[in-house]
């Protein structure tokens, strides 16, 4: 599809979604740039709801950047085991606060740039504290619903994420970059679900060229 088009297909999309869903936000919770922080890099292959039920101990107990920075590897395995690969999880959180405090004046960082030098913190992680936070759109965060869900609507071939954040920054507006992502989500959770999506109740259903194959 010719790329005029396909900015005018995916500026509908939104357009219907915004709808559909309003301006929904991560369902990660969170009350500061560090803790939206370490529930991102939590959230690598654990559900959201997982992840908070988690973050509810953890942070109870680090409440900030230099108790976590400080905390006994062991503790904060037993605490975030349930996320999954706990280890290397728990080994990032706390060399992470470290090197915000050392690194960054024990301030999480607001650039792309700087916040994937952070340990466990790639593009996605860094895109969601980036919007969610701090406002600011450097890119699409795509996770497993923006890439099953972009896939069926042809709006990347790839499913690759890093080529699909090239593609849908190709052809999106950039204040709409942020809300892509929490809407595609939205969307993938309660509709366009993996197995048996409900195409039947799909406001995408004229848009989609996979509707009906499952």
């Amino acid at each position: 599809m010719p790329q005029k088009d396909l900015k005018n297909k995916a500026g509908l999309i939104i357009s219907i979604l915004e709808k559909e869903y309003g301006d929904p936000k991560t369902a990660l919770i969170h009350n500061t740039a560090h803790q939206i922080l370490i529930a991102t890099i939590l959230s690598a292959q654990c559900t959201d709801k997982q992840v908070n039920i988690v973050t509810e101990d953890l942070f109870k107990k680090y409440p900030d950047i230099s108790s976590l920075a400080k905390a006994n590897p062991e503790d904060i395995k037993t605490i975030i085991k349930s996320t999954g690969f706990y280890r290397n999880k728990a080994k990032n959180i706390i060399n992470t606060s470290k090197m915000i405090i050392d690194d960054f004046n024990s301030q999480v960082p607001y650039t792309m740039e700087n916040l994937i030098k952070l340990p466990g913190v790639a593009r996605k992680t860094a895109n969601i504290v980036l919007s969610e936070y701090y406002g600011k759109n450097e890119g699409i965060a795509v996770d497993t619903h923006v890439i099953r869900l972009s896939g069926r609507l042809d709006l990347t071939q790839s499913r690759n994420p890093t080529i699909i954040e090239k593609d849908l920054m190709k052809i999106t507006d950039k204040k709409k970059w942020g809300r892509l992502t929490n809407l595609l989500i939205s969307h993938g959770r309660s509709i366009c679900i993996a197995r048996n999506p409900r195409c039947d109740d799909c406001v995408l259903y004229d848009l989609c060229i996979s509707k009906g194959k499952w």
